[in-house]
């Protein structure tokens, strides 16, 4: 076990969203469960799935980052991460579950941090006007397209 693992709080359905977020993921596995937990990977880390009651909701203020190279990843992970749940501004959405993610391409970061303040500029302008990211319309907006 890692010295930090995320501890995710679910009312009831853990294990459901365990087999959830293995399902999405390529290299993702369940590692154990319980009735009380679910322990399980993605790409290489751990997290906890506790079945903790109606208490507590997520909320915007924790999200998941997923970096991603290309425009296929982008598109594959936020349609089967927002089936069900709901989309958002910026690359933000939730899922069924209410747990928030960021599907964000690695060039966004790239354009954003150019030296060029008004290319960055035309790429934030874009990006705020988007819910998906959409990688070409931020490069046509770097272009000055």
């Amino acid at each position: 076990m890692k010295k930090i693992t995320p501890f995710l709080w679910y009312d009831g359905k853990a294990q459901e969203a365990a087999e959830f977020y293995t399902s999405i993921f390529k290299n993702s596995k369940i590692v154990s469960t319980n009735p009380m937990s679910a322990t399980f990977q993605i790409d290489g880390c751990e997290f906890i799935a506790f079945n903790g009651g109606p208490h507590f909701k997520f909320n915007e203020s924790i999200s998941l980052f997923i970096d991603c190279n290309t425009q296929e990843e982008v598109d594959e992970l936020w349609n089967k991460l927002s089936k069900g749940g709901s989309e958002s501004r910026c690359g933000w959405l939730k899922d069924k579950y209410g747990l928030s993610w960021q599907v964000v391409p690695s060039t966004l970061g790239k354009l954003l941090g150019d030296k060029d303040p008004v290319k960055a500029k035309r790429v934030m302008d874009a990006m705020l006007k988007m819910s998906k990211i959409n990688i070409k319309a931020l490069q046509d907006a770097y272009e000055g397209k």
